[in-house]
């Protein structure tokens, strides 16, 4: 029996957080059986680990000898929108590395038998995980589980953005969060190919990190000149894509506004319509989850709307994919090198002063669940 960490909601409004004891599975003929030695705590993550539930009410009962619990209420506008997953345990945990310790039959499983890897595809805070070989990624010589536990989410992220924007036409972006560390890493990735990146962040010390990157254009949205020094950088980047990790608030037609702004710096006529460049804003977070609020001052010509990972990769094929996790996999411990403030065992992810710092979402507290941590 092996232990996976477990994310309940209850029809009476309860989340519950527990350790189940799960049999350690079998891998099929074309899969691998992996004992997990990292698994990052994503925002993706915390939001299927945690649902709508409110987690100032969260108590715990147990200890980390005796398999704890976090209970915490979930109110009801949260309860009806989660209503597809109610009494449902569910296992938590998108990407992790280990090493495999049994293959299938198939060559390409027997081929990384014993090999460190990286995987995808749910369930991975757990002692160990069965996946097919297609969700993979073999690390490169000298690589650990640590280097390699962040390999797919952030990074493929990163890459699918800069993907998207040239496939949609565009020549430069724009990124909020920007100092987190996949905010990092799209600068790394736009350095390293000649692509102007603005990046939006709410605190000067953000702001200072970026800069001590290398950075050139950072925008601190706390600031009071926040909209002219954003209209300034895209008018001098041309970037008329962004990706909001905020998906709430007022940020994202802040950003269409400003475009707008910028281009309209260059127009030889007036249009009642607004400029003909088409601006595009995806949501693809929701770190603030207020409404979303913009004010039509950007013309006719743009869009806002989702973008999520796993959408696009299924968008532009397999071998596409394919390409891009092997530039991951080429540049791992340098455009995408992750690094984390702290590393945990699935018990301490059930400790209350534990949630309370890792769910805060801050820049340089990034956490890593080692679950044989202890053990």
């Amino acid at each position: 029996m092996a232990l996976q960490l477990r994310s309940l909601v209850k029809k009476n409004g309860e989340l519950e957080l527990s350790l189940a004891s799960v049999p350690v599975p079998a891998p099929g003929p074309d899969e691998v059986l992996i004992r997990v030695k990292g698994s990052p705590l994503n925002p993706s993550d915390l939001g299927l680990l945690f649902g709508a539930a409110d987690m100032s009410t969260a108590k715990a009962s147990g200890s980390a000898a005796d398999r704890p619990v976090v209970t915490a209420s979930v109110p009801e506008a949260g309860l009806r929108a989660m209503a597809g997953r109610l009494d449902e345990s569910m296992p938590v945990g998108n990407e992790g590395a280990g090493v495999v310790v049994e293959a299938g039959s198939s060559p390409a499983a027997q081929a990384l038998l014993g090999k460190t890897v990286a995987a995808i595809g749910g369930a991975m805070y757990a002692q160990y995980r069965a996946v097919p070989v297609a969700q993979t990624l073999l690390l490169p010589e000298g690589a650990t589980a640590v280097d390699g536990a962040s390999s797919f989410v952030n990074p493929l992220t990163a890459l699918g953005m800069v993907e998207t924007m040239r496939r949609e036409g565009h020549s430069a972006l724009v990124h909020t969060a920007a100092a987190s560390n996949l905010g990092q890493m799209l600068n790394r990735i736009c350095m390293k190919d000649g692509i102007a990146l603005v990046n939006i962040v709410r605190k000067q010390e953000q702001a200072d990190l970026l800069k001590a990157m290398g950075v050139k254009h950072v925008c601190d949205s706390s600031a009071p000149t926040f909209l002219q020094d954003l209209t300034d950088a895209l008018a001098e980047t041309g970037a008329t894509i962004a990706f909001d990790a905020t998906g709430g608030g007022r940020l994202g037609g802040q950003i269409l506004g400003c475009m707008e702004a910028a281009i309209n710096r260059t127009a030889r006529e007036y249009s009642r319509y607004g400029s003909a460049t088409h601006k595009q804003v995806y949501l693809y977070g929701g770190l603030d989850m207020r409404p979303t609020e913009f004010v039509r001052n950007f013309g006719m010509a743009w869009g806002m709307g989702g973008w999520l990972l796993f959408p696009f990769l299924n968008k532009i094929g397999p071998a596409a994919a394919e390409v891009l996790k092997q530039r991951v996999a080429s540049e791992l411990k340098t455009t995408f090198a992750s690094h984390y403030s702290k590393e945990i065992s699935l018990a301490d992810v059930l400790d209350l002063g534990t949630i309370a710092v890792y769910n805060q979402r801050a820049t340089g507290t990034k956490y890593l669940i080692n679950p044989n941590r202890g053990l």
